[in-house]
């Protein structure tokens, strides 16, 4: 297989692009594997062939997202800070290295696909290159930093037909589709009340990152492995300073969003799916101290969405930074609420409680009526690995769970939600439609800003 793969392409270099196109029909009928220009443009790439994957922001998260597509060719990477990237460029010693992503995809013009996990102020900016140029695109989560960027980035990936994902691996566990599946067989009656939480921006009783703090005073030196002025991208320039650099980012309204655009994500991702969720109507919430530097170091969120088809409109409420929802009374007494992550959806006839992140394990509440469920069959696809359902979809165009459609609405609500802890708990009146707030006209500068000069969606 190897060697008529090596055939194949060795013929390639000899003939140009179209004489072969025009001539070859006669010979690809006899082959097993094809090029992949010759199955009809772009993105069109046989499973039997290998996808050509560029990296943007490979340190942390992009490193482990890049192990999980390295069944692929791995043929550029790019990240800004080549300390932070080293790892990973060490394991990948045949891609091409970059500091800048538009100089990469500019120069690089076998790539078909890119993985996006820089900081969040980046993701659109990279994305929608990306997206412009024909290549399928898997973005980390939150897919934007701005309610504005989100419903571009969706839009262009729809127009463009491009394969996508979000990065909220969640949705390839099996209690994500057991969620659906119960609650669509009625295991609670219609739902008309959810709370979600994560325990962000503290783990395990630490802080996991700074959120209710002020911008540091001092300028230390830029450290030379650091490209200072590509790691801000489009964001409003400050000095470089270590409480940014890396992953400290996440708390800072101009480069972050929080517990909320971090964990928000992947909690409200499984009652988006099963509740049909899209636009709220309304937003309003409370919090610690704002300040205009960082997110509040806890606040609660409460979302009103109207109703969808047969079911019922629906109250969400999001906690985070250590808060939670009041305990239910259908818990069992030495029964405790994850202080970490979870869900409770209230139905018209019972509750459910997830324990976990993403959905991941769900049951009905008390322990009786869970082993009285009569379970419906399973009738959603199982996952075969969030990666690997992108990469799969890239060659095969199979569907995929968390593509920009889902993802851009989902990130929208999330992004809302911290539109309104930075207006101080305001209550915002939401027009999906024209992508405004109605009533609070102040609130629509946070909805997206000016980027620098250089920077473009």
């Amino acid at each position: 297989m190897k060697n008529l793969k090596s055939n194949i392409r060795g013929q390639e270099n000899k003939i140009s692009r179209r004489l072969f196109i025009s001539n070859s029909a006669a010979a690809v009928a006899s082959l097993t594997i094809v090029p992949r220009h010759v199955l009809g443009g772009p993105g069109k790439i046989p499973p039997s062939e290998k996808l050509n994957i560029a990296g943007i922001g490979v340190g942390g998260q992009g490193s482990w997202d890049l192990d999980n597509v390295s069944s692929e060719n791995i043929v550029a990477l790019c990240d800004v800070d080549s300390r932070h990237a080293a790892g990973t460029f060490k394991r990948y010693p045949k891609a091409k290295k970059y500091r800048d992503f538009r100089i990469m995809l500019e120069k690089e013009k076998n790539i078909d696909a890119v993985v996006v996990a820089t900081p969040d102020h980046t993701h659109a900016v990279a994305t929608m290159m990306a997206i412009k140029m024909g290549k399928h695109a898997y973005c980390e989560k939150p897919l934007t930093r701005t309610v504005y960027e989100a419903r571009a980035i969706a839009k262009a990936a729809r127009e463009a037909k491009v394969v996508t994902q979000m990065g909220n691996q969640g949705m390839e566990f099996e209690g994500n589709r057991l969620i659906n599946e119960w609650l669509w067989d009625g295991a609670i009656g219609p739902v008309r009340e959810v709370h979600a939480w994560s325990d962000r921006p503290t783990h395990n009783g630490k802080l996991f990152w700074a959120q209710g703090v002020d911008r540091p005073e001092d300028t230390p030196p830029v450290p030379s492995t650091l490209d200072w002025d590509l790691w801000l991208g489009p964001a409003p320039y400050r000095p470089y300073h270590p409480a940014y650099v890396p992953f400290k980012w996440r708390g800072w309204w101009d480069v972050g969003s929080g517990g909320l655009g971090d964990m928000g994500i992947h909690n409200l991702a499984p009652v988006f799916s099963a509740l049909k969720l899209t636009a709220p109507t309304s937003v309003h919430s409370s919090s610690t101290l704002v300040n205009k530097e960082t997110l509040p170091l806890a606040s609660i969120v409460h979302y009103e969405f109207p109703a969808r088809s047969d079911m019922p409109p629906v109250k969400l409420h999001w906690y985070d930074g250590g808060m939670l929802p009041p305990r239910p009374d259908e818990l069992e007494d030495q029964r405790q609420l994850s202080r970490e992550d979870g869900l409770i959806f209230v139905g018209d006839k019972g509750k459910m409680y997830v324990e976990g992140w993403g959905g991941n394990s769900p049951r009905l509440i008390p322990e009786a009526k869970m082993k009285a469920y009569k379970r419906p069959p399973k009738t959603l696809p199982r996952s075969i690995g969030h990666h690997k359902e992108w990469i799969q979809a890239c060659k095969t165009g199979s569907p995929t769970r968390s593509n920009f459609d889902f993802a851009g609405p989902l990130t929208e609500a999330v992004l809302l939600g911290t539109v309104s802890v930075r207006m101080g708990g305001k209550k915002l009146i939401w027009d999906s439609i024209n992508l405004k707030v109605t009533n609070v006209s102040e609130a629509n500068k946070y909805l997206h800003y000016q980027y620098r000069d250089g920077w473009t969606l």
